[in-house]
């Protein structure tokens, strides 16, 4: 029988733990976005060596399952350290390190393997002419991208950046597997004492829900403000002006 009661108690109690998976998306986010430019930027314009790497990256993260990728990141890899540093004499003990780091590190590279494909296909939907035009009018490299090119790649990046956030905020849900309280790990560790797993989940289901649709619902108001540069008439009326 379903426990209203149970229910609304484990809803609270999981909604505090909102600041966790928030925390985490905003890490991830923030170092893929970063990180996730410069690689596109790497791979658009073929740097040697280096766009070889970021593509052997970008392709190892996305053919991966994300589970696989935490139990690398959160077992393997502390497991193979503890023995370098016991082996080297040290004293340094990976284990005591907080598991949200774990979580900071594995989101943070699989989002930015996904956003570095969002930032590519979509500077590549600006024509070369219009980088081209903006060094002809004595703008630097910085300057052409930031006046010309990413307003106009902007507007086609937003709709995929909003996609790959609400994925992202969906796969926390996996933080428990690092035994970080997330949302999903206080559902579960509540129903875990009388059963009432229907519930738990239930309450995740709705937390997310309500998180994804105000996500969704600030970048449909991101795309509004950004599509004054639909067809880039506004970045190069500007660069006209100064030419």
């Amino acid at each position: 029988m379903f426990d209203v009661e149970f229910f609304f108690r484990t809803f609270w109690l999981s909604f505090k733990a909102l600041p966790v998976t928030l925390k985490i998306t905003a890490v991830a986010f923030a170092g893929g976005i970063a990180i996730g430019f410069l690689i596109a930027l790497c791979r658009i314009h073929k740097l040697k060596v280096l766009s070889q790497l970021c593509a052997f990256f970008v392709s190892f993260i996305r053919g991966t399952p994300i589970v696989l990728q935490i139990l690398v990141v959160y077992s393997i890899i502390p497991s193979l350290l503890n023995s370098i540093f016991k082996n080297a004499g040290s004293s340094i003990d990976v284990f005591k390190i907080n598991p949200i780091v774990y979580a900071y590190i594995v989101f943070s590279l699989n989002n930015t393997a996904i956003l570095s494909e969002v930032f590519r296909s979509a500077l590549l939907t600006v024509s070369k002419g219009q980088f081209e035009a903006g060094i002809t009018c004595g703008l630097t490299s910085y300057q052409t991208y930031r006046r010309i090119i990413i307003p106009q790649a902007l507007e086609s990046a937003l709709p995929n950046i909003c996609n790959a956030t609400v994925n992202l905020i969906k796969n926390t849900s996996l933080a428990f597997m690092m035994t970080v309280k997330d949302i999903t790990a206080v559902a579960r560790i509540e129903a875990s004492y009388g059963y009432n797993y229907i519930e738990s989940y239930l309450d995740i289901f709705v937390i997310y829900i309500i998180v994804c649709s105000i996500v969704q619902q600030i970048f449909r108001l991101a795309e509004k403000k950004v599509s004054v540069y639909r067809t880039g008439k506004r970045a190069l009326k500007l660069e006209g002006e100064k030419c």
